[in-house]
């Protein structure tokens, strides 16, 4: 049948939530660019348009360069076209300290396996909106010329919901599709399509791809769609195995007609797609694709990031440079890393017959670069060489150009290895920084080559990395575990990032030294002074302290254990108003920062308790950057209002881990894994256990301004400042503090969580004795993954 209506709903809202998705997501690359490179930001002339669009197509260029492994010096070329009279500025300087920043952004879009897909989107929309001078030909050739690229796509990607009017048909639900059918196929679709347990498990499949999609209406509609066909085709196949030769005959026909659907409806629409699109859809459907991201995810949050010097292309960092003379020591000279979210391996040249063949390497090998050994077959060669055999100057015969191939022993029990493996395998390319040594010790850049990765040998090397990751971590955030557990480095190996990350909740950092810790000497004591005034009294930390461990005791009753904690918080809260109002009639005690250690099990949901209980109690929270840092938070505030956060974390860790073991043995279905159960109940408790919390400290702020307008009834001659002015002036301060030590924060990724304990974990919160009116909370970062 063929259709030749208007557009019909379907097609009208699948177009309204697209451009609204895409607006929303333009907006978040651009976020990216004003906080991760506001050099750049400042620099974009007024005639790319709305600034909001070209800061994120510039951003989504620069991370298509570092995805392509491009030198800094090319991104810089691009970037001298764009801006005029950009040759003035220090435009690689700016193009270094973006690129060191984008692995670490919490922004899926600007890391390197999805950057190029991004980029095209990001151009096509730019063309779309750009300035219009009534010349096509001529827009498109400024176009091309003020970004230096030339993308390719199809020609539906403005209006993919117009795709299927190439086979007759429009944009339609099945149930719309199948009102067309003949009547007896018709009538059995309508009733499948609409039983409960179809619908709830459509629901089902919608909700476990949902979070991937990153709020995607239109494409949510696409993943309800297929699951709706899903389910048409699986109940197909459960009732053709029983029924007779005539019912499985009327059965193929309604398989048919959902392959028809399929086909000539909801696939031509993906196909139209931008990439990204395509890739957030399928990347949301479970399998092995989805499972990478979600393992390189865990691991780019965790994974130790180099500084701005890492991207320069004449020099090697200090911190290669000092990998290469320690490696030639003990006569190796091939080596791995991951800079940004690119797989790199670097190679000291130590021949004249090398070094012409580090020249001649053209990037595109007959074999791979890496050649993964596995299992039994694994290799320990002592010296690895990039290069494969010897040159032998006397042999004229001997290959002097060869391809480079290097065996590598991955340790399945390394979760660095594994992750950097299904890196290489899930981007299709590594990058070659081939080195040379001079006899004075000065490390130099010889060549820096994108080395591709035959597709099959990449399939391969997924395959193999993420089972041994499922063996290893079976849960994708148990690797924040792991790598946590892996050995220190020492202090004088790591220097601090400039920058952090913030969970949105909190922080202030004056006074640290290179490894995040509170600094020592008069600056330190200058910039983070502690005042005798500003800590809990003696007595009232005994008295705090002593009814937290009341309520923690596991022979109290839930009332007794909640007026406990009830009782201890309502404390705090009183006594830090009390110090703020002293503070403003007095000389006011400055804000500091203290550092504090978080410990596994479950490190980040450690880190997210302490720093969410630090936000409701009006400090600022900030997560450093660098392997040393992985297991602190750096937090800012005012003395008593960090005590009083960490006395109420210190107990509340003890509760948590006590009350997730419980959940598990009471409330844990079958078959669950026990660490994503548990991990989910943690996200529950800490979400319910801080809203108590806020709303203690909103009770206490209300006793104490009804308190201060009865003294100024009894003292109408008397002015003083409202608490709530005081309060926030003080969380001003703060902030000013905050944003002096860390003016480039990142965003922390969403809290995500897989297993079913959540709203137990919630259950229980309310019983871990904060006590108070629970406030609905704000769920909008809470995200649930299958």
């Amino acid at each position: 049948m063929t259709y030749n209506r208007t557009d019909g709903p379907s097609a009208v809202e699948f177009r309204q939530a697209r451009e609204e998705w895409i607006e929303g997501r333009i907006q978040d690359l651009a976020d990216v660019l004003e906080a991760a490179g506001p050099d750049l930001y400042e620099l974009l002339p007024a005639d790319l348009g709305e600034p909001r669009l070209a800061a994120a197509v510039t951003v989504a260029r620069v991370a298509g360069d570092e995805a392509r492994a491009q030198p800094v010096a090319s991104t810089a070329r691009w970037l001298e076209r764009l801006i005029p009279g950009g040759h003035r500025h220090d435009l690689a300087g700016a193009a270094r300290a973006l690129r060191s920043r984008l692995a670490t952004w919490g922004e899926p879009a600007v890391w390197s396996w999805s950057a190029t897909a991004w980029e095209e989107m990001a151009l096509w929309w730019w063309r779309r909106h750009q300035p219009r001078t009534g010349d096509p030909a001529r827009d498109f050739a400024e176009w091309r010329s003020r970004w230096s690229v030339e993308i390719s796509w199809n020609g539906d990607i403005d209006e993919p919901e117009q795709a299927p009017r190439r086979h007759g048909r429009t944009l339609l639900t099945p149930t719309e599709f199948f009102a067309a059918e003949p009547e007896p196929l018709r009538l059995l679709a309508h009733a499948v399509l609409r039983s409960p347990r179809t619908v709830a498990a459509v629901e089902d499949a919608v909700l476990l791809r949902e979070e991937h999609l990153q709020s995607a209406g239109h494409l949510r509609w696409l993943a309800e769609q297929q699951a709706c066909v899903d389910q048409l085709e699986a109940w197909r196949r459960a009732q053709q195995e029983t029924g007779s030769e005539a019912a499985r005959a009327f059965l193929a026909e309604l398989s048919e007609a959902a392959k028809r659907y399929a086909t000539l409806v909801l696939q031509p629409v993906v196909e139209a797609l931008s990439a990204g699109e395509r890739a957030l859809l399928d990347g949301s459907r479970p399998g092995a694709h989805r499972n990478a991201a979600d393992y390189l995810d865990v691991f780019l949050d965790w994974q130790v990031q180099s500084d701005e010097d890492a991207w320069r292309d004449d020099v090697p960092s200090a911190d290669v440079a000092w990998q290469a003379r320690d490696h030639r020591e003990r006569g190796e000279t091939t080596w791995q890393g991951i800079r940004g979210s690119v797989p790199v391996w670097y190679h000291i040249v130590t021949s004249p017959q090398e070094k012409a063949a580090a020249l001649a390497y053209s990037g595109r090998p007959s074999a791979s670069v890496v050649r993964v050994r596995t299992g039994e077959d694994d290799v320990t060669v002592p010296g690895l060489s990039l290069f494969e055999g010897s040159f032998d100057e006397a042999d004229e015969s001997a290959d002097w150009y060869p391809d480079p191939g290097i065996d590598v022993p991955y340790d399945p029990d390394s979760a660095f290895d594994l992750c950097a493996l299904l890196a290489l395998a899930h981007l299709g390319h590594a990058r070659l920084e081939f080195l040379t040594v001079h006899s004075d010790g000065a490390v130099r850049t010889l060549r820096s080559v994108r080395a591709l990765i035959r597709e099959d040998d990449a399939k391969a090397y997924r395959r193999w990395a993420l089972a041994a990751l499922r063996d290893l971590a079976p849960d994708p955030e148990d690797l924040a575990d792991l790598i946590a557990r892996d050995e220190e480095v020492s202090e004088d190996e790591w220097s601090e990032d400039e920058w952090g990350e913030t969970d949105g909740l909190g922080g202030t950092a004056p006074g640290t030294g290179p490894d995040g810790a509170p600094s020592s000497g008069p600056e330190a004591s200058s910039a983070g002074r502690r005042t005798a005034g500003g800590s809990l009294p003696p007595e009232l930390l005994g008295k705090v302290k002593a009814l937290l461990r009341k309520a923690e005791d596991q022979a109290a009753t839930e009332e007794e254990a909640r007026a406990f904690l009830a009782k201890a918080t309502e404390l705090m809260a009183k006594y830090g108003i009390e110090q703020a109002m002293l503070d403003d009639l007095d000389a006011p005690a400055g804000p500091l920062d203290k550092v504090v250690e978080v410990h596994p099990p479950y490190a980040k949901e450690m880190r997210r308790l302490l720093s969410w209980i630090a936000e409701v109690m009006r400090c600022r929270s900030v997560y450093p950057g660098g392997k040393a840092n992985r297991l602190r938070v750096h937090l800012f505030g005012f003395e008593s209002d960090i005590q009083a956060s960490e006395v109420l974390f210190a107990s509340l860790r003890l509760q948590m881990l006590d009350g997730a073991d419980r959940a598990d043995r009471l409330h844990r279905p079958a078959g669950e894994d026990a660490r994503a159960y548990k991990r989910s109940w943690m996200l529950g408790f800490i979400r319910e256990v801080t809203d108590r919390v806020k709303a203690a400290q909103e009770a206490a702020r209300a006793a104490a301004e009804q308190e201060q307008e009865q003294e100024t009834a009894e003292c109408a001659g008397r002015a003083a400042r409202s608490v709530a002015l005081v309060l926030a002036d003080r969380s001003t301060v703060v902030d000013a503090r905050l944003n002096d030590r860390y003016p480039k924060l990142g965003r922390a990724r969403p809290a995500k969580f897989k297993g079913t304990g959540y709203r137990q974990g919630r259950v229980d919160g309310r019983r871990a004795d904060i006590g108070g009116q629970t406030i609905v909370p704000d769920t909008s970062a809470e995200q649930l993954v299958g």
